[in-house]
């Protein structure tokens, strides 16, 4: 079955002076060409021939017909992302998503009226009404409650999609809802950021807590390894100590004050380095 708004593998199935007409398997089998979806010759790879397969995105164009492309979108149907504001008008505000037609946020599916120029972090679905692709920046409600597929200490990607008093609510894996608290953020993160991050706490109901770094024992030896690593390629001597700043810090070994100074104490206990006044110096 051919998925609108996901890149489906297809096949060419003919081919006339407008382009390659592309179907799914059971169409080749059973020769029926009434869902056949057109590739317009711009998109046509050289070397694509009748019966051959090829990987393209569908979608609708400017008249909701399905049509292919072999570019490849910024986003895909049930995914999040962040795309800036080409245009707004009565029906919404028009995104681009990297294809020739804008991508449509609803004035109903905007959290807060959208402006020309900015970046929003959006999820896209298909509009069963009316069978279109369409944006939403109200991400709340297109994410997963469920999170027992997560485990405490999972390496998870991660997209910030908003600011809050506590710290900066992320999208975990393209599915859960996470939050990385203020305090534990050691450089600059915005909305539409993505990022690398751990599970570090699951509550009871169901919230999730993340870390931009990994906790306790393993966060020391890769951490270890990168103080050595620099400490080599900055002549043996790095001007941080127990009173530099953790701005200070993270800008230096991309590591939270806490993690930098676990990592010192084992590489102190392992007479690796040695601690100084003004800093810390290689052995």
């Amino acid at each position: 079955m051919i998925t609108i708004g996901r890149i489906n593998t297809l096949t060419a199935l003919r081919e006339t002076s407008v382009g390659f007409f592309l179907g799914d398997l059971l169409d080749r089998r059973t020769q029926d060409f009434s869902n056949d979806i057109l590739l317009p010759n711009k998109y046509v790879p050289d070397t694509l021939s009748v019966d051959d397969d090829i990987d393209v995105f569908v979608y609708t164009d400017s008249e909701d017909r399905p049509i292919a492309t072999t570019l490849t979108p910024a986003i895909q149907r049930d995914e999040f992302a962040s795309l800036q504001v080409v245009a707004v008008t009565s029906a919404g505000a028009f995104l681009d998503w990297g294809l020739e037609k804008d991508l449509l946020v609803p004035h109903r599916e905007q959290a807060r009226p959208m402006e020309v120029g900015e970046w929003y972090v959006v999820f896209m679905y298909l509009d069963e009404s009316t069978n279109r692709l369409v944006g939403s920046t109200k991400i709340n409600r297109f994410l997963d409650e469920d999170v027992r597929d997560l485990q405490v200490g999972d390496e998870v990607q991660l997209l910030a999609y908003e600011l809050t008093d506590l710290g900066v609510n992320v999208i975990i894996n393209n599915r859960y809802k996470g939050l990385v608290y203020s305090n534990e953020i050691f450089r600059t993160v915005r909305p539409g950021d993505p990022l690398i991050g751990y599970i570090k706490n699951i509550r009871d109901d169901s919230r999730v807590d993340v870390s931009l770094q990994r906790t306790g024992y393993e966060n020391v030896e890769p951490n270890a390894r990168r103080i050595l690593a620099t400490l080599r390629a900055e002549n043996g001597f790095l001007p941080l100590t127990d009173n530099t700043s953790p701005e200070v810090i993270y800008e230096t070994l991309e590591m939270s004050k806490k993690t930098f100074k676990k990592a010192i104490g084992t590489l102190y206990r392992e007479r690796k380095i040695v601690l100084e006044e003004k800093g810390i110096r290689l052995v």
